[in-house]
This record gives structure tokens, sequence and C-alpha cells, in this order.
């Protein structure tokens, strides 16, 4: 077993090492960045595959699922508009300090 704080240094160090690759490639990074967020949401048991009922999560797993959609279409090389990869990079942003904010809430 992990201890609890681990979890969180890591996806600080690796939200970190990906905010600096935003800076010179940012549709390159989103792949990353939705894995990223995916292994956390994952990791706090949201409810990925099914609807919840906390209104809170499913806004924020639906928000995952908007952006994983622009990741995966930027990661099968289609051509997607920058707007739509802003979008996403923002999406990212605050699953991660939405989940971020619930780990130092504990």
């Amino acid at each position: 077993m992990r201890e609890p704080g681990l979890d969180t240094h890591d996806w600080e160090s690796e939200w970190a090492g990906l905010e600096e690759e935003l800076e010179s490639s940012p549709a390159e990074t989103l792949p990353a960045l939705g894995d990223l967020a995916e292994r956390m949401l994952r990791e706090r048991d949201m409810p990925l595959g099914e609807e919840s009922r906390d209104a809170d999560v499913e806004e924020l797993v639906g928000t995952f699922r908007a952006a994983r959609d622009v990741s995966d279409r930027v990661d099968r090389g289609e051509d997607v508009d920058p707007g739509d990869v802003a979008f996403a990079i923002e999406s990212y942003r605050e699953i991660y300090a939405a989940l971020m904010g619930d780990v130092k809430e504990a």
C-alpha cells in the first residue's frame, strides 16, 4: 500500500513537466494530460464509464469526457481546431485543480 501523499507528489511532478511541454507543443502534450487526468480520476474512484448521482462528480467526469474526446482526435492525427485544443487543456487544468483541492482538503 502506498502512502497517501505519494500519489499527490507524483501528480504534481508529472503535471509540472506537462505544463512545461505545453509551452512548446500544446496539441502533442494533450494526450499525456488526458492520461494523467484519467489516472487521477480512477484513483479517486470516479465513475468514468457510468453516470453518478453526485452532480459535482458527474460534472467533473463530463468535463473529462469532453476533453478526452479532443485528446483522442489529436492522438489519432486528426486535424483539430486550436480552440478545441485550448478547451481541452483548460478542462484538464480544471480537473487537476479540483482533484488536488480535494486532496489538500482531506
